[in-house]
This record gives structure tokens, sequence and C-alpha cells, in this order.
């Protein structure tokens, strides 16, 4: 069993990462748990712990949950625009895998986590997704669709980290996502299974459409 910490983190986002990490107003709400680094960050008071999925996490959660429903965030949009350098793809040759960024909305999974469950859920997400901090864990409001609201962690891009990829063109992202393998697998098998899922949950992504039909025409 994991202790009672949350993992390394620079703090958490309100409005989005425009740099480094920040801890918000809004997000020093209650109780206070230690992470890694010995600082102290707070997380919601809510009685209930949920995680977002936007990518991988969807078809592929890895860790233990109560339940699980179909969830959307406003304010960030998902998009290709993480270079991987490890997982599907190499620092000689990286593949692309998906962020949140500003702007517009998502649609995803949001999962329910037992409350005995939650420490060992956020390290082995920190392991997951923060192998080079490119991520701000951030709580966002996330509507269910059966109506009910809740404040769900998640990870938002940071600008200012060198995987960063930006805005780029179908056409240079479909290129890294043909080319990039890396310890998990490829970018086109990720990219791929990431449509599918979300085409089964009824989201029609068109430009993660294009760019995976660029991709597996260059493959």
């Amino acid at each position: 069993m994991h202790g009672p910490y949350i993992p390394y983190i620079n703090g958490f986002t309100s409005g989005g990462p425009v740099g480094e990490c920040l801890l918000s107003p809004r997000n020093k709400i209650s109780m206070v748990l230690m992470v890694k680094n010995k600082k102290a960050v707070k997380k919601p008071s809510d009685d209930e712990f949920w995680v977002f999925g936007y990518g991988s996490l969807i078809w592929n959660p890895g860790f233990h949950f109560v339940e699980k429903m179909q969830a959307k965030i406003f304010g960030y949009h998902r998009c290709l625009c993480v270079a991987s350098t490890s997982y599907r793809g190499t620092a000689e040759n990286p593949g692309l895998v998906l962020g949140l960024d500003r702007g517009g909305s998502t649609t995803g999974i949001a999962f329910r986590v037992a409350k005995e469950q939650v420490n060992d859920v956020l390290a082995y997400l920190e392991d997951r997704e923060q192998i080079t901090k490119i991520y701000c864990p951030h709580f966002a409001k996330a509507h269910l669709i059966d109506g009910r609201t809740v404040r769900a962690y998640t990870f938002i891009a940071r600008h200012d980290h060198e995987q960063y990829a930006g805005p780029m063109s179908m056409e240079k992202c479909a290129i890294m996502v043909a080319s990039g393998v890396g310890e998990r697998g490829s970018s086109l098998e990720y990219l791929a299974n990431t449509v599918e899922h979300l085409d089964q949950m009824g989201i029609k992504d068109s430009d993660l459409h294009k760019v995976l039909k660029l991709a597996q025409k260059i493959k």
C-alpha cells in the first residue's frame, strides 16, 4: 500500500497551464496531502474521487474503479500535442500522443475510485503519466452523462515542457504517429485504439480520424 500522499507535482492548475503548474486558490480547498518532495498540495474535499480519461485511459485505465461513465469537461480540448519519447516513441524518433490543451471541450470517461484505493491510484497514475512531468495534474469539473457534476483528476499538457509539440499540421502529426515506436508499442496503434473507442462512445473526432488515415497511408 502507498502512504497517505499524492505523487509529486508542481501544483494544480485552475485556468490551464501557460508554463509551470501553479497552485490555484480554487484548488486550495480541504485536506492537505503530502507529496513525494514533501511539499503540500490540496485535493478537493468531495466524498467521491473521480479520474477523467481522454486518451488511452479510456480503453486501458489500468486501475480498479467502482463506476465509470461518459463525461464532458469544458475549457480544454483533446489533441495530439505531446511528443512521446518512451511509451510510443524514442528521444531520437518521438511518437505523438494525446494531451489536453487549452480551449474548447472534451468528452471522455470518468472513473470513480473507492476511497481506500485513492492513494494507490494516484501513485499509479504518477508512475504512468508523469515520467517526464509533461502534464499538470488538474481537478476539472466533469459533467457526467447522467446529469451529475463531479470534480475529476486529469492531466493537462504543459506548454513549457520540451515534449509539448504544440499545434502542428495534420501531415506533420501523421508523420510522427506513423514513425513513433516505443516501450508500449507504436503511436499508430495508440491512436487507432483511441479513435476506435471514441467511435464506440459515439464521439466522432474528425481531426483524429484524418490524422489516423494519413498515418496509415504513410505506414
